[in-house]
């Protein structure tokens, strides 16, 4: 059954391949956009057409397995697809799903984009919902991946936007250890972060920021302050 549904959705991105759209996402993707270039009205809606029909059939278990091979041998359209129907039986969702989720970046989650996505409509259930804690989370910050790394503070920024509001030394106890991190990735999601964490919170924030300024990647510093005032985020440069 998984076999022929991921055949299906091969067949579905190579027949909607797009050269014009593969030009154009390259640009985003430094280390090169790995896709069928695919419209997204034409994705979205082959999504609903496959939610619905798969429903009865396929259960979270089973999107959970088509995911681990679409995460191996998949292109990015593949990737997001998996990612789009997981978040499809959320309600199934237990601590054992997002251990198994966490495997993916092992298996082939290998740009910015695909771990934003996860981090979009899959990740924050988990959290909402009390599913799991933040400890489970802290446990990416010694991942060899960089994406997975990325996703702790990318996920952080998705649960500051839902009602749920983050606790603000909860969140930095969180992302401390990734401070010193030397992806370029990792540094502008908790850049992001920081910055939505200095909206609500600036006096806290800053204090963390000045603390961390001589230490951090620059990155980080960058994107925590670009909404502050040109002469006022002086006060962050790295002291020479």
């Amino acid at each position: 059954m998984i076999k022929g549904k991921i055949k299906e959705i091969r067949e579905f991105c190579e027949f909607n391949s797009d050269p014009k759209i593969i030009a154009k996402y390259s640009k985003y993707f430094k280390e090169g956009f790995d896709g069928f270039g695919i419209d997204n009205k034409v994705l979205v809606n082959q999504l609903e057409s496959w939610s619905e029909e798969w429903k009865e059939d396929m259960k979270l278990e089973d999107y959970i397995d088509l995911s681990d091979e679409l995460m191996k041998y998949g292109k990015f359209e593949e990737k997001s697809i998996a990612i789009h129907l997981v978040k499809s039986k959320k309600s199934e969702y237990k601590e054992e799903t997002f251990d198994r989720i966490g495997k993916w970046f092992k298996l082939g989650i290998s740009d910015w984009a695909t771990t934003d996505v996860l981090c979009m409509l899959v990740l924050p259930h988990f959290f909402i919902e009390h599913i799991i804690g933040f400890d489970k989370l802290k446990e990416w910050n010694s991942s060899q991946s960089e994406w997975q790394r990325r996703a702790v503070p990318v996920l952080l920024v998705e649960l500051s936007k839902s009602k749920n509001d983050l606790k603000y030394n909860e969140t930095v106890s969180v992302i401390e250890p990734l401070m010193d991190d030397e992806s370029e990735y990792v540094q502008k999601g908790l850049g992001t972060l920081l910055r939505e964490l200095w909206k609500k919170q600036p006096k806290e924030t800053e204090k963390f920021l000045y603390e961390w300024k001589d230490k951090c990647g620059r990155l980080i510093i960058r994107y925590a302050t670009e909404k502050m005032d040109k002469e006022y985020r002086k006060k962050f440069r790295k002291a020479k």
